[in-house]
């Protein structure tokens, strides 16, 4: 059954908006981990879905799949939280360490081509305005599309274009002309 239908059928027998978090909680919460660490995943993504379960007769059932407008919610309640962010951005340029790499050791070894440039990416998405930042991350780390990243922000996808293209710039400036696509999808 698709979100929207779930999302409808929620409005008349509300315990069934608990197959959306079923299906998008882990998804998000990885998400969150890498925006915030792992301290605060938990209550953002439970926020998350309290304010989807409690604005869920806004939705636009015309949207079969629901995970944009979650990974919406869920920037927006990041958005209240970028101060932690950014500290938590400059803390992983200090000491290199990525929750969630720390969290999967058995990945690491794959990763080490990305460890050397993590302190810097770190540093280079703290230094990102929020809407760059965000447009990024849901890109790079949500594996959203550009119309769902719109979808997700509520801004048009020329933005979503324009923001992209300046955070990377700035990115690969910051990494000494890497690829950030190569080093953000490995982190």
């Amino acid at each position: 059954m698709e979100d929207s239908a779930v999302i409808e059928a929620s409005l008349g027998e509300p315990e069934r908006f608990a197959e959306l978090f079923d299906r998008h909680a882990a998804v998000l919460h990885r998400y969150v981990v890498r925006r915030l660490g792992p301290d605060q995943a938990e209550d953002v993504v439970a926020e998350t879905f309290t304010r989807a379960f409690e604005q869920r007769h806004k939705y636009a059932f015309d949207r079969s799949d629901a995970l944009p407008w979650l990974y919406g919610i869920t920037t927006n309640i990041i958005g209240s939280h970028r101060r932690a962010e950014v500290r938590g951005y400059r803390a992983l340029a200090r000491t290199g360490e990525d929750p969630v790499a720390v969290a999967f050791d058995e990945q690491v070894a794959a990763r080490v081509s990305a460890s050397a440039n993590r302190g810097r990416l770190a540093a280079a998405l703290a230094k990102l305005g929020r809407g760059e930042r965000d447009v990024l991350l849901l890109i790079a780390w949500g594996d959203l599309s550009y119309e769902e990243t719109a979808q997700a922000l509520g801004v048009p996808i020329g933005t979503v274009r324009s923001r992209l293209s300046r955070a990377r710039r700035k990115v690969v400036h910051a990494l000494g002309g890497s690829n950030p696509t190569d080093v953000i999808e490995e982190t």
